[in-house]
């Protein structure tokens, strides 16, 4: 509705024609070009701007949708990015940034509100870092402060209790881990937070490429566990952004 409040105030001080208006309107559910379609509402739906998902699109058409989404002035966010798609985006956002570890790249345009809960990103080991970067990051990116807490599996599990402070500090929490994918119901055991489980594909030949973590993290015994999917780093973020939001309102 914001951008249709700012049509009328231009059209009523003759900075645009009636023409140009409905243009504009015409435009406003979504744009069709012909490979993808920009859901232009999504950021008044939900908060926060259609995300692409980069891989398995061509660097031309991950160019193209940016630029049609700056053209409107969104802010644009590209995930599983290869640094050939980021130099594309480079040559229509010259200010576009790229996070290696995570595979995102990012172009602001609007100001994104902040939220005052913080998001800790908890992961098993090291190996499970570009997971949780790609939370790590999404989650900065939508407004939220975020501490990271890496390599504190359950193989030395006094590594975790001698940081408690960041669990018990934060609003939600992003359990990242593979292997057997413990780390999930271990957290979750321990505070009064919601825990949000990233099972990831690190593990020998019996973790099935992160099937087993993602079966242990649904079995889990603690309460008030929620899991996405395998290496869904983005969608663990996309969940605790939107319970952080909920905070910020009082619900």
């Amino acid at each position: 509705m914001e951008k249709l409040r700012r049509l009328l105030e231009r059209l009523q001080a003759g900075n645009v024609t009636v023409d140009e208006v409905l243009k504009e309107l015409k435009n406003l559910p979504y744009e069709d070009l012909g490979f993808a379609r920009i859901d232009n509402h999504r950021n008044l739906r939900r908060g926060v701007p259609e995300v692409i998902y980069c891989q398995g699109k061509t660097t031309t058409q991950v160019a193209e949708i940016t630029r049609h989404m700056l053209k409107r002035g969104s802010n644009v966010m590209g995930t599983r990015a290869d640094k050939k798609t980021f130099n594309q985006v480079q040559l229509i956002a010259s200010d576009a940034k790229y996070y290696q570890t995570a595979r995102i790249f990012t172009v602001q345009r609007e100001k994104v509100v902040q939220n005052s809960g913080v998001i800790a990103v908890v992961t098993a080991g090291t190996s499970d870092i570009p997971v949780a970067e790609e939370a790590a990051v999404t989650a900065e990116v939508f407004g939220n402060p975020v501490e990271r807490l890496y390599d504190v599996g359950v193989a030395g599990i006094h590594r975790l209790f001698m940081n408690m402070k960041v669990l018990q500090s934060a609003r939600v929490i992003i359990v990242v881990a593979g292997m057997e994918g413990a780390l999930a119901s271990v957290v979750g055991g321990l505070v009064d937070k919601p825990v949000v489980a990233v099972p990831t594909s690190v593990g020998y030949g019996a973790n099935f490429n992160g099937l087993s973590a993602l079966l242990a993290m649904l079995n889990s015994c603690a309460g008030g566990v929620s899991v996405v999917n395998i290496d869904n780093g983005f969608g663990g973020a996309y969940v605790a952004h939107q319970i952080n939001r909920l905070g910020e309102k009082g619900e």
